[in-house]
């Protein structure tokens, strides 16, 4: 995969005006064996519950990246070892968690993409809440189900449409 986000704002600051691309804020830290990727988003919005993350990652992937609204909750991990390996297994580019991730160790064994706002080792509730496929917001970025990802250890980008 050969793209830098960089090259892409440069290329596209009219899309930025208009708000086609747009430019998450710097709150993730990159973890993963992955240094870019990208992809069609997939959205979910879940509050401290991943039973839903989990069924999403066992679905075929195609090469999406699967973006987490989890409320920016620093209480408990979204994400840990066991469902960035069910990723990378089932074909998905990366993964975007608005909220933590465990087992940083395990993940960055994964040829996979994850970014997350930090590290928590407490794990998620299971009780099956939160929604797919609707439009979410990370940090003032409108993310809408289909949008193109492309994250690397510039930043994390959001267009309407395929760039590269």
């Amino acid at each position: 995969m050969s793209f830098a986000t960089c090259d892409i704002c440069d290329a596209n600051e009219d899309k930025i005006a208009t708000n086609e691309l747009s430019v998450v804020p710097p709150i993730f830290m990159r973890f993963g064996n992955a240094s870019k990727f990208s992809g069609q988003a997939v959205t979910l919005k879940v509050f401290e519950d991943n039973v839903l993350v989990r069924s999403t990652l066992e679905t075929p992937g195609n090469g999406q990246v699967l973006v987490i609204d989890g409320g920016g909750s620093f209480r408990c991990a979204l994400v840990g070892g066991n469902l960035a390996a069910l990723g990378e297994k089932n074909g998905w580019s990366g993964i975007i968690v608005h909220g933590c991730i465990r087992d940083v160790d395990e993940i960055n064994q994964c040829n996979i993409g994850v970014c997350a706002m930090a590290s928590m080792p407490l794990r998620s509730a299971k009780h099956g809440g939160g929604m797919k496929n609707l439009l979410i917001n990370i940090a003032g970025v409108a993310i809408h189900p289909g949008d193109w990802i492309y994250a690397d250890i510039d930043g994390v980008l959001v267009a309407r449409h395929a760039l590269i």
